[in-house]
């Protein structure tokens, strides 16, 4: 059936040429009073778009069973069925009819053109880091719906900055989005579902010159209407002008979001993996270099710093959610330069391989961001940016998280009155629904 539920939501048909067409449909009118039978009819001999049944009233309901369009001329013409909303018009089906064709819509069958049934192909709508409204497909009858949806990332902590000979720590890289999927009967979902799409968490502010660098954001949550969620990664922390800890943000996870680092790696949202996860779990941010920050469906865990830092520290990857962003470069007490690391990737279970860090020394360069995800993997995490030991000089900032969870990466580290690097923001994330 065709079911119109809104009030600014028409049936239409738009012809091609003037070769004469018939329209007739029959269907129900509901209303608080009850049911009535509609039979409406458009004869059309122009080039132009027909209104064939007029929008429900308030708080009433359309729905047509039948629907016939015939090409009673002698010409060709190309004949489209479409439901308008009022400002987007949506089409149900397309036919190029020949004299004397019909196309017809019978509840139960689909449609078909002069008694051949037309085949019903699958449905595909991405919402690709922009939210929207999925719309149930009325050109062939549903009867599965399968929906695949990412948390969004966190975002990076900014880098210090600090021109003693003091440990100055670069930001933590942010945790990737948590990846969802669930299958649902057509007939359990309405004609329409709202789809949210998580915001990235925030990148961390550099400070003042001479200051601690801000923590990243906590990324926002993937939602299909109220039927599956995928939770978002949480960001990383600032980086400190002492040896405290730069803890990673946590992988998203099936039944919460990360939690933002501290002087100690956030938590993976639930179920927690301390170290390495597997099924939903959201893996803990790192708190030092580690290749231990992976997640299976969960969120890849954000890149930390240890009290003492060590180069290299890269974002976790998760084999379906989003990766962790790697960690902004330190200098150490001496002061000497110490690397960032690269971030995490999506379809893996290694860490690293994810948006590049960027390069250190008299010109420190930005981390470059994460790949987006796609219908066969998450985000990839922004690399950290890079550090400085040379005067005034300030430091990169972290790379973007890639749509699909990827966690932001860290800012590196700048010499007084050089700034610290801002942290990359955390990636938006993603859904995709079938319909078959």
């Amino acid at each position: 059936m065709i079911t119109l539920a809104s009030a600014t939501t028409t049936l239409r048909v738009t012809t091609s040429s003037t070769s004469a067409v018939d329209v007739t449909a029959n269907g129900t009118l509901f209303t608080a009073t009850g049911a009535f039978p509609i039979d409406p009819s458009a004869a059309i001999t122009t080039a132009t778009t027909t209104t064939v049944v007029t929008a429900p009233g308030a708080a009433e309901q359309k729905i047509i069973k039948n629907l016939t369009i015939e090409n009673k001329g002698g010409a060709v013409n190309v004949v489209t069925v479409e439901r308008y909303d009022g400002a987007t018009a949506y089409q149900m089906v397309g036919e190029t009819l020949q004299p004397g064709q019909n196309l017809t819509y019978t509840e139960g069958t689909g449609w078909v053109v002069s008694g051949v049934i037309l085949p019903t192909y699958p449905d595909v709508q991405i919402f690709n880091g922009v939210g929207g409204t999925w719309i149930k497909p009325t050109s062939f009858n549903p009867k599965m719906v399968m929906v695949e949806v990412i948390g969004a990332g966190g975002g990076g902590g900014a880098g210090a900055s600090l021109a003693t000979a003091v440990v100055a720590k670069g930001g933590g890289g942010g945790g990737g989005g948590a990846h969802a999927l669930s299958t649902f009967s057509a007939a359990d979902l309405a004609s329409t579902e709202v789809v949210t799409i998580g915001v990235g968490g925030a990148f961390g502010v550099r400070g003042a010159a001479g200051a601690a660098g801000g923590a990243g954001g906590q990324g926002g949550a993937t939602t299909f209407g109220t039927w599956l969620t995928g939770f978002g990664g949480g960001g990383g922390a600032g980086g400190a002008i002492s040896a405290a800890v730069t803890g990673g943000g946590g992988g998203g996870g099936a039944g919460s979001a990360g939690t933002n680092g501290s002087t100690v790696g956030g938590a993976g949202g639930l179920p927690t993996a301390a170290t390495n996860g597997a099924g939903g779990q959201g893996v803990t941010g790192t708190a030092a270099v580690s290749t231990t920050g992976n997640a299976e469906f969960g969120g890849g865990a954000g890149a930390g710093i240890a009290a003492t830092p060590v180069a290299g520290s890269k974002g976790g990857s998760s084999v379906r959610g989003g990766g962790g962003g790697g960690a902004g470069g330190s200098h150490s007490a001496t002061p000497a330069i110490i690397a960032g690391g690269e971030g995490g990737r999506s379809g893996a279970y290694t860490a690293g391989g994810g948006g590049a860090v960027g390069t250190d020394g008299a010109a420190p360069t930005n981390g470059t961001s994460g790949g987006n995800g796609t219908s066969g993997r998450g985000g990839y995490g922004g690399g950290g940016g890079g550090t400085t030991v040379t005067a005034s000089t300030a430091g990169g900032n972290g790379g973007n998280g890639g749509i699909g969870g990827g966690g932001g990466g860290g800012g590196g580290v700048g010499m007084n009155p050089g700034l610290g690097g801002n942290g990359g923001a955390g990636g938006a994330g993603y859904c995709i629904v079938y319909t078959w």
